[in-house]
């Protein structure tokens, strides 16, 4: 049956549509803003997957070629591997809607976001999140409630909702929300440096337009949805728990409270390998459920000892933050590097100046464009002493590097007041909880230790909330095991004046506004203390560049300049960076960049490029070389690719009878120039001769 519903959000109308493509999934929607379209799937599995200890649960988001009228470039002429702006949207999706299936529910779970149309105006990456929560209702796939995606900006102090590409530009947000009618799930954004007034105010405009999202969508979903399907509920074993509860309450307490990470972990695997060998007889074959249950156990006592006691894991109260320590400079050779520590995460941050040649181009669906600025993000498996194959960055890795990479991106000089490219890599050598977040001081702390004119010193801080009914306590500086037992990984980065980025998923409903505040004003009080900590290690950015760094000088050439500079077939510009060793860039509108790590190089490929594209001035004297000698005169160079003729009337004070009698080929001569006019110069030898008398 098709159905097609549209709707008003904001000033623009969303069309939403069902029952005329991919019918055999379990549920699929077309969802459409202007003339962008994504088609959204979803199948599961007929059986369960066994002994899974997580949700087997796939999003993938992927752009077609076509939806622009563009051919895919490269050798075969498809789309390939995901890129990392398709990586980052297929997360968009997957963490709001992965909460909302039941715990019990193990059938492996595909969601398919496909950019069939793109308008070049509209983003269709909140449309995911919309799509994939229509496609799942419609299903017999369970799941929790209606959801949708919007994204917010704000221009002249007005919010918009869905703003287009070029309203992203003017706006001072980018805010991504999805939620329920009831609750915010997700946050994801960067900021001009906002208030944490204006992001709270920001959050309550989306919810309320994202209300008439999920309102366009029940209509549909009431009129074609499926019955949810059977599947097998947890069992449980009442008998078993409490057999367990009572072998290890005193030691499990006594356990979580090891403040030392790894210590606190072999003690509680110890303690489990004591239940299993006490209770294997008995419960034979059932080490996965007596794992659920102490890891229930564990997270129930973890949550009692924050709510009744205020004490953490490693033994702080809620709003301490671990012992920081900073190094800057550690790296001999890069151009900047800072290690930066806290508790027992630890990230290294290097900086490395590059020139224009060095820029990241990006090819999507709204056009091509160049990067000067990019973060990278590792998170190689020691960094939590693991053993793990290592096949290049995972979907993780990519979008806790955007996070960061947008948090300082506001406080980075603009290319043309600091025309380098910058590439920072963060590599996190320890990780107990807000490696992003720590990436975000490292990275800030390297660029300023290279030199980087930042308008701002940037930090984050990860926050996290344990909620019982109505006890609820906000922790601030979160540990890996207070993310996984808790129920909010909020983190905020910013500088003294404001929020530049923030990222938050909340796995449970009913957190207010309230709370939103208070954790908004504890991680404003967080990030303060964190940036006092960076200031002491470097106040401002170092005076003077590496002197590993390219130097790097632009000059404005004329337009008309640009092919004398360059040379037919590129032969000028190569001889320069043949001669003087730089590397040299050329923009349309007669940029020339010139970069070397030898400021001298800079200098004289500087004076060739002035020397070609100088224009010849009337009066004026020069130094040239004789190129050709004809009957009736002299052609001299005077500048690079200019040359004049001095007549032979122009030569001597006397009548000469040949050229040659007083100028060859290869001589230099002195000449005063007598005349310009269409494009021809004419020069003087006898004027600087009676000058002279």
């Amino acid at each position: 049956m098709f159905i097609r519903q549209e709707g008003s959000v904001g000033e623009k109308t969303m069309i939403i549509e069902t029952g005329k493509l991919a019918k055999q999934a379990n549920g699929a929607a077309w969802v459409q803003l202007g003339d962008t379209v994504v088609l959204v799937t979803t199948v599961c599995s007929s059986e369960p997957k066994a002994d899974l200890g997580f949700f087997p649960l796939t999003v993938d988001y992927r752009e077609k070629a076509y939806a622009v009228g563009k051919i895919p470039g490269g050798f075969f002429k498809r789309e390939g591997r995901p890129t990392e702006t398709e990586i980052l949207n297929a997360r968009l999706t997957d963490r709001p809607i992965r909460p909302l299936f039941p715990k019990s529910f193990k059938h492996e779970t595909q969601v398919f976001i496909w950019v069939l149309s793109s308008d070049r105006v509209n983003d269709a990456d909140v449309l995911g999140i919309t799509g994939a929560s229509v496609a799942l209702n419609l299903s017999d796939i369970p799941f929790e409630e209606p959801i949708a995606g919007l994204r917010v900006g704000r221009i002249d102090g007005k919010f918009v909702a869905n703003p287009t590409y070029d309203e992203k530009s003017q706006s001072d947000m980018d805010l991504i929300i999805a939620a329920s009618e009831e609750s915010i799930l997700m946050v994801e954004g960067e900021a001009r440096e906002i208030s944490e007034e204006d992001m709270l105010e920001a959050l309550a405009f989306g919810h309320e337009q994202i209300k008439k999202v999920i309102e366009i969508q029940k209509q549909i979903i009431d009129k074609a949805a499926k019955a949810k399907m059977e599947f097998a509920a947890e069992e449980e074993h009442p008998d078993l728990t409490d057999k367990i509860t009572e072998m290890v309450k005193d030691e499990l307490k006594k356990a979580l409270q090891i403040k030392e990470k790894e210590a606190r972990h072999t003690a509680l695997h110890e303690l489990f390998d004591k239940v299993v060998e006490a209770l294997e007889e008995e419960y034979p074959e059932m080490e996965s459920v007596m794992g659920g249950i102490f890891h229930d156990l564990e997270k129930e006592y973890m949550r009692e000892m924050v709510l009744q006691e205020k004490i953490r894991l490693d033994g702080r109260g809620p709003d301490d933050i671990r012992d920081i320590s900073i190094e800057i400079g550690l790296l001999p050779r890069a151009h900047g590097s800072a290690l930066f520590t806290r508790g027992q995460t630890q990230a290294l941050a290097a900086t490395t100046l590059g020139t224009k040649i060095d820029e990241q181009k990006i090819e999507g669906l709204e056009g091509e464009f160049y990067k000067s600025y990019m973060l990278h993000y590792n998170f190689p498996p020691f960094c939590t002493g693991e053993t793990k194959p290592v096949r290049g960055p995972s979907r993780r890795e990519i979008g806790h590097g955007n996070l960061a990479e947008r948090a300082l991106k506001p406080c980075i000089p603009s290319d043309k007041a600091f025309p380098y490219t910058l590439r920072i890599v963060s590599d996190v050598l320890e990780s107990n909880g807000s490696s992003s977040m720590a990436t975000v001081c490292a990275g800030s702390l390297s660029l300023m230790d290279a030199g980087v004119p930042m308008r701002s010193p940037v930090a984050g801080i990860a926050m996290g909330l344990i909620k019982e009914k109505d006890d609820v306590v906000v922790l601030t500086d979160i540990l890996g095991d207070e993310d996984h037992m808790g129920d909010m990984d909020f983190k905020v980065a910013g500088t003294r004046e404001g929020i530049t980025a923030f990222q938050m998923d909340i796995k449970i409903k009913g957190i207010s506004p309230d709370i939103m505040n208070v954790a908004l004003e504890k991680a404003k009080t967080a990030r303060y203390f964190v940036l006092d900590k960076m200031n002491e290690s470097i106040p401002e950015p170092r005076e003077a560049l590496s002197k590993f760094a390219p130097r790097i000088l632009t000059m404005k050439i004329p337009q008309d300049s640009i092919g004398s500079v360059i040379g037919p077939g590129g032969k000028t510009i190569r001889e320069i960076v043949e001669k003087t060793g730089v590397t040299m860039d050329i923009d349309d509108d007669g940029t020339v960049t010139i970069a070397s790590v030898e400021s001298g190089a800079v200098e004289e490929a500087m004076n060739i490029v002035k020397a070609l594209t100088a224009e010849v001035e009337l009066n004026a004297i020069y130094t040239g070389k004789v190129k050709r000698i004809l009957k009736f005169g002299a052609f001299v160079e005077i500048l690079p690719g200019k040359e004049g003729l001095i007549h032979i009337s122009e030569l001597e004070n006397r009548r000469v009878e040949r050229v040659e009698d007083v100028v060859k080929i290869g001589d230099e001569v002195k000449v005063k120039v007598i005349k310009v006019a269409d494009g021809k110069i004419d020069l003087s030898r006898k004027a600087l001769l009676n000058e002279e008398k």
